[in-house]
């Protein structure tokens, strides 16, 4: 668990100021925002979190006020996309809330969540309602037993009632897995990637990534795309390569024959992605990062609770685009050791 206290921050001034569209000094325009609403989860998944996991105190977490109100700004400096993350978002009670005065804000253009799905049968229809337009849901594996093992608790029925709530509320949807080395990277591919024979999802392998508070042993060697491509190909033949192999936001996606839906991959490590990158990210606590795999951090809520101006977030904001970095460190060994993905938000 993190300090309570985080480190003294003092306000950087911008040295320069990005173009149009908050470009960073790479060009890249920056306008996806990955917003954790909670460090809090109730699934303890070997690749994410420790066995026995403990989350911040409530008053260390962005108040809705204080969250809406960075929102606001984040919006009026160019984001168009927002996607609310955890931990599980479904535990804050005031989710449907927080989407609702978001979907309002002039310039937000759309709003997903990624969440476990455990609580998304009661919550779909609201979040819908709410101005949610799309759903990623995390499974890694369609077996019970496995999605136990990973998991630590939760029971995949519950999930796949949540996904069948998200669809009959009209929410895009599209599955996430985590592929973990000797835990679900045989059988379980097959299973997943066979759903979009029938369904118009796009169901995507995600390589585990490397944390040094939490990672499990295989995120040290993870699961190549290619090595998965092969599997699929033994399993369903040649796959259509989609896009000219430009990405789908991270992923780069493939065709089964004859399916409906689509298989994405999104590789971090074998390959990364990192030129194409346009998101920051705002954990709970009211921090923003640059980079999902990279420590540094500019602390928003210190700044919120000391009194700080609309210009004064803003500025921050407009120096963490210039400041965001080209890429991660990992083939240099440089991996994130401050906090766990469920600090940081999936």
């Amino acid at each position: 668990m993190p300090s309570s206290t985080p480190p003294p921050c003092v306000p950087l001034e911008p040295t320069s100021q990005p173009g149009p569209g908050l470009r960073d000094s790479f060009g890249r325009v920056i306008d996806y925002l990955r917003v954790s609403v909670t460090d809090a989860c109730n699934l303890r998944c070997v690749y994410c979190l420790p066995a026995r996991a403990r989350f911040q105190p409530r008053d260390m977490l962005l108040t809705d006020e204080e969250l809406v109100r960075l929102l606001g700004l984040f919006a009026r400096s160019g984001f168009r996309k927002v996607r609310f993350t955890g931990g599980e978002p479904t535990l804050r009670s005031s989710l449907v809330e927080i989407v609702a005065a978001t979907s309002r804000l002039r310039g937000i253009e759309r709003v997903g969540l990624t969440t476990n799905g455990l609580l998304l049968g009661q919550q779909a229809g609201a979040l819908r309602a709410a101005g949610l337009h799309s759903v990623n849901v995390s499974i890694d594996s369609l077996d019970q037993d496995r999605f136990g093992r990973i998991t630590r608790r939760g029971d995949l029925r519950d999930v796949l009632a949540g996904i069948e709530a998200a669809r009959a509320a009209g929410l895009q949807i599209k599955i996430n897995c985590v592929v973990c080395r000797g835990l679900n990277d045989g059988e379980d591919i097959i299973d997943l990637a066979r759903l979009t024979l029938v369904e118009p999802w796009q169901v995507r392998f995600i390589e585990e990534m490397p944390f040094r508070k939490s990672a499990h042993a295989s995120a040290q060697h993870p699961v190549p795309e290619e090595q998965l491509l092969a599997r699929l190909r033994a399993a369903f033949g040649e796959l259509e390569l989609l896009n000219g192999g430009r990405l789908d936001g991270e992923a780069r996606v493939f065709r089964l024959p004859n399916a409906r839906g689509t298989v994405g991959f999104i590789s971090p490590v074998s390959r990364p992605f990192c030129g194409d990158c346009n998101r920051l990210r705002l954990t709970a606590d009211g921090v923003l990062r640059m980079c999902l795999l990279r420590d540094e951090e500019i602390h928003l809520r210190m700044l919120l609770r000391g009194g700080a101006s609309d210009q004064a977030l803003l500025d921050q904001i407009k120096l963490a685009v210039i400041a965001k970095p080209w890429g991660h460190g990992l083939p240099d060994q440089v991996f994130p050791a401050n906090r766990t993905m469920s600090e940081i938000g999936g």
